[in-house]
């Protein structure tokens, strides 16, 4: 008795450590770089990189999406060649296409909100061309509004 619970646990562990290693989709990376590119923005350059990419995922979600589709039509139209997992297949594609859908519209008001701020900070002249920003003394004077060839 005791080895078969042993054996269980080793068995059971060893699963876990399989799947705490193991690779994250291409999606996962890249959401979890936007996460942290999200917490990082400061300037509108920043925020309309950020839009640009949640505006290519939502695109690539909406791809997704009809892919989906069209293959739960093909599962409807041909559910015979699928014999008892005609269902299955058919609500999982279902439940893939709803999911794609929430995750490109999550997504597209992400790309919303990051244009927002962007244009915004834009407005507001927060935006230093790039050019400006390697001239010596003037980091203090961009964050009071000044431009160190202006006169106080």
């Amino acid at each position: 008795m005791k080895t078969k619970s042993g054996t269980f646990v080793a068995v059971l562990s060893a699963l876990g450590l399989l799947a705490s290693c193991a690779q994250m989709s291409p999606l996962e990376a890249q959401n979890e770089q936007i996460h942290k590119a999200e917490k990082n923005a400061k300037t509108y350059v920043d925020h309309d990189k950020l839009a640009k990419q949640y505006q290519n995922v939502a695109k690539e979600m909406l791809v997704k999406a009809e892919e989906q589709k069209k293959l739960l039509q093909h599962y409807e139209e041909k559910s015979y060649l699928y014999g008892r997992q005609a269902q299955d297949k058919q609500s999982h594609a279902l439940a893939l296409v709803h999911k794609y859908e929430q995750t490109a519209e999550k997504d597209i008001k992400q790309a919303a909100f990051h244009r927002k701020m962007a244009s915004e900070l834009s407005k507001r002249d927060y935006a230093v061309p790039a050019e400006k920003q390697s001239e010596p003394g003037r980091e203090s004077n961009v964050k009071a509004g000044f431009d160190s060839k202006d006169k106080i």
